[in-house]
């Protein structure tokens, strides 16, 4: 498992959400090979989240271009785009009852198409409580979005246009 002393030095984290300051920290990372926009694109398509993100049924757009509600396994979480350079980089806050978390996304051409590195910090009385009875929750979650998005990125559908 990655601890936070092994976050990824190019991750931006906002202000209270470091990895040092999570209850929980996970990372994943891998090899998608499609250019970064392939990868990206699927990312930043919020509305299309629940035909592949684990466990979002719904996602509704909020009063601002940056601002989402995304139901997660029954829990409605309110989303907040905070970083976001294009075919690069993206992260988002999301508050939910009794949790708070950022994910970061880093994508970086390689020859074999795009390394892609996805961190994540959790904090609140949620997260200690399913630390304690599931310690590793958090890492299967974040391995299977980069597992989902890879098969996305590298099989488009045809209306994906990228």
């Amino acid at each position: 498992m990655v601890g936070a002393s092994e976050s990824h030095p190019d991750i931006h984290w906002p202000s209270g959400f470091s990895p040092d300051q999570a209850h929980r920290f996970c990372q994943a990372q891998g090899i998608v090979q499609a250019p970064p926009r392939g990868v990206f694109t699927p990312l930043t398509d919020v509305p299309r989240w629940p035909e592949w993100v684990p466990g979002v049924t719904e996602v509704r757009a909020g009063p601002l271009a940056r601002t989402f509600t995304v139901w997660v396994h029954g829990q409605r979480f309110e989303l907040y785009l905070g970083e976001h350079v294009p075919d690069s980089r993206l992260g988002w806050s999301a508050i939910g009852a009794g949790v708070q978390m950022y994910q970061a996304w880093l994508l970086t051409p390689v020859a074999a198409g795009t390394h892609v590195v996805t961190e994540n910090v959790v904090r609140g009385p949620l997260a200690r409580s399913l630390e304690a009875l599931s310690p590793q929750w958090t890492q299967r979650l974040n391995s299977l979005w980069l597992a989902r998005l890879k098969r996305l990125a590298e099989n488009p559908p045809p209306d994906a246009g990228t």
